[in-house]
């Protein structure tokens, strides 16, 4: 349904640099946010604020009949984005997307986002298997 697309030379380990989509339904997740299940917003650092972003974002997959192995593209928003962030980071996602053939991804730091105690905010897209999704 998607593979991995990456040219020989120079990459980045741990990231496809593209995702080719052959069938399926396209799936497109707006930014999702560190808002627990009363609405506020949880968790004073960024790995914990991203690891209930990824929550969200399972609770809206498994909403469209799917999971986040069908996840092909990542951005994230980062406020005050610093690169010791990168290791908290990549740990988070790595207990959520399948290591072995990992959603394209950009980082994007920002000066802020739409709160001041959000750091981080995640866009998606994924791909659902014909028949996969109610």
């Amino acid at each position: 349904m998607f593979r991995p697309v990456n040219p020989p030379g120079p990459s980045i380990p741990g990231l496809s640099q593209a995702m080719l989509i052959e069938g399926g339904k396209l799936l497109v997740l707006s930014g999702h946010v560190p808002f627990d299940s009363e609405g506020k917003i949880a968790g004073k650092d960024v790995a914990a604020q991203l690891d209930l972003v990824f929550a969200n974002i399972a609770a809206t997959l498994r909403a469209a009949g799917t999971d986040f192995s069908s996840i092909v593209r990542l951005t994230y928003y980062i406020r005050d984005f610093d690169q010791a962030m990168l290791p908290q980071i990549r740990g988070v996602r790595d207990r959520w997307v399948n290591t072995e053939c990992p959603p394209a991804s950009s980082l994007i730091g920002v000066a802020a986002l739409f709160h001041p105690d959000v750091l981080i905010e995640v866009d998606a897209m994924a791909v659902i298997a014909d028949g996969e999704a109610s």
